[in-house]
């Protein structure tokens, strides 16, 4: 059986400094998943938080740790190995999580944006609407669509021919384009139609939420200018952190050729790292009564 491999080039002076790679990337995802874990257990443990404003950010949370796992455990094996190669089968998996989590990601925060919006713009219907079944449709959707999507532009691209072998990146993304023959308009199209669907779409919903929010609390009393500061500036906060994402994911295809060995290494280090960390250190912080259960908590380990 034949299998083709394709070369990472984006490590930096990896032979020199794997260890030290290993080390910082190790505790990282340790902290990923430790940070993300210890907030979605505390809505989990505590009925309080059994809300849908926080059942999503436990899902936001959840999603964050699979995205780090789409890509930490071949980063962390190829800083040891003496060659950071990847079959190409993997190598479409591997696209297929990135950016079907991605999709998801956006989906999830303009599921919360709707939320805040019907909590705050419409507090008596809020019951009514925001119901068990449909949080769950809304969650089940946010996983299924961009996982539809993109499988369909993962079997496009599996069935196009390769030219080239090596890739410029530390782990399989949209930089899998290069190594094609030829570029497939069909697959352009597609994904296209799918950048605008899963991300741009959802955005502008996210921002014409917010924006509705912030007419009524002008309009309204303190309190509920109070309530719409509290719980969706840490909304807003991830959403430009992950945007970030989405703009790094551009910049890596329009100047793939003119951007530096050294620029992409960081950007890559950048979004992998901090965007992950960041979304339970703002829900952790920012969110009052999240906040509250885990001060609780590191008061009982610190009496202990």
């Amino acid at each position: 059986m034949n299998v083709t491999y394709i070369a990472l080039a984006g490590y930096v002076e990896v032979e020199k400094y794997k260890y030290v790679y290993f080390i910082i990337m190790f505790t990282s995802y340790i902290l990923i998943l430790s940070s993300n874990a210890m907030v979605v257990c505390l809505v989990v443990i505590h009925k309080n938080l059994h809300e849908p404003m926080y059942i999503f950010i436990s899902a936001l949370l959840i999603n964050s740790m699979l995205f780090s796992t789409a890509v930490y455990p071949k980063l962390l094996i190829d800083f040891l190995s003496e060659k950071q190669i990847i079959t190409y089968q993997m190598c479409l998996f591997q696209t297929y999580l990135f950016y079907s989590l991605s999709g998801s990601e956006f989906l999830l925060l303009a599921v919360m944006s709707y939320d805040r919006y019907v909590s705050i713009c419409k507090p008596l219907q809020y019951p009514t609407i925001m119901k068990k079944n449909t949080v769950s449709s809304f969650l089940v959707s946010a996983w299924i669509v961009p996982a539809c999507h993109i499988s369909v532009a993962i079997i496009l691209l599996a069935h196009l021919k390769l030219c080239s072998f090596t890739l410029k990146g530390m782990f399989c993304n949209n930089s899998i384009n290069y190594l094609l023959c030829a570029a497939s308009r069909e697959l352009i199209v597609y994904c296209s139609v799918v950048l605008f669907n899963i991300s741009l779409l959802p955005m502008l919903f996210i921002l014409f939420s917010y924006t509705m929010i912030l007419k009524v609390a002008y309009r309204s009393c303190g309190e509920v200018r109070k309530k719409a500061a509290q719980t969706c500036l840490p909304h807003l906060m991830v959403l430009i952190n992950y945007s970030s994402l989405l703009t790094y994911d551009v910049i890596v295809v329009v100047l793939a050729s003119d951007m530096s060995k050294i620029l992409r290494f960081v950007m890559t280090m950048y979004v992998i790292m901090c965007s992950p960390l960041f979304n339970p250190i703002i829900y952790g912080f920012k969110m009052k009564e999240i906040y509250k259960h885990l001060m609780r908590l590191f008061y009982q380990i610190k009496g202990k």
